[in-house]
């Protein structure tokens, strides 16, 4: 009999828009599978976790091994590991660039072509990598960051198409500023300028990017990839 269980695969679950995610799908019936660097400190009905670095090709390499091995097949991706710094240029330590890019690049690659193979045994999934709104609205202090994400919208855009004969979408979605504990640090007139290039000029919602998400994956968006949704109207 065939497995007919949802399952998805998210990065960067242990806290803000992650632990979002896994408790909004797990709310939906969904088996979910997360990973970050540090175990989580909560617990969630058809959670499974995976302390890792998304970066490390090896350990990323195992996982997957070990979800084809006891579950067979993925359905969802969801690539919102991220990691940023607001520094001008001048500033930025090049092993702070390197980070960056470690984790918003190689990472999303890593999980989105091991995510692909198992997919495509079923000729069946959907890829959605989180970017942001930094990209284009070309925020100073933001240049490793924003150009990491550009990265992904590029990622996004090619693996689209390289995926497609396998019956995986790959979008995006680039949420504004959200209230979260990372946004509580940052000074308030940093914000308040930021959401000022924006035509909704407020905090985000974590269902505002469920919201999207939800779209993405349902079956009937089959016709949907290679498309990034910016949200708030950057």
């Amino acid at each position: 009999m065939a497995d007919e269980t949802r399952r998805m695969v998210i990065t960067g679950t242990r806290k803000g828009l992650g632990k979002h995610l896994v408790e909004h799908y797990s709310r939906a019936g969904w088996e979910v599978i997360g990973c970050s660097r540090q175990p989580v400190d909560y617990s969630v009905p058809s959670y499974r976790h995976f302390s890792l670095d998304v970066a490390d090709e090896a350990a990323v390499g195992e996982m997957f091994a070990e979800i084809g091995r006891d579950n067979g097949h993925v359905d969802v991706l969801i690539n919102n590991a991220g990691i940023a710094s607001m520094n001008h240029v001048l500033l930025t330590p090049l092993s702070t660039v390197a980070d960056i890019f470690k984790t918003n690049v190689l990472g999303t690659f890593l999980f989105s072509r091991q995510a692909a193979r198992l997919m495509s045994r079923r000729r069946f999934g959907r890829i959605v990598n989180i970017v942001t709104v930094a990209t284009p609205l070309k925020l100073e202090g933001e240049a490793a960051y924003a150009s990491s994400k550009a990265a992904v919208v590029a990622l996004t855009e090619i693996m689209a198409r390289e995926f497609s004969d396998l019956g995986i979408t790959v979008n995006a979605v680039g949420p504004g500023p959200l209230d979260t504990d990372l946004i509580r640090k940052v000074r308030k007139d940093k914000i308040e300028k930021l959401l000022g290039q924006l035509a909704i000029k407020h905090l985000g919602e974590m269902t505002d990017v469920t919201n999207v998400i939800d779209f993405l994956i349902a079956p009937e968006s089959g016709a949907v990839t290679g498309q990034t949704i910016y949200l708030g109207g950057a």
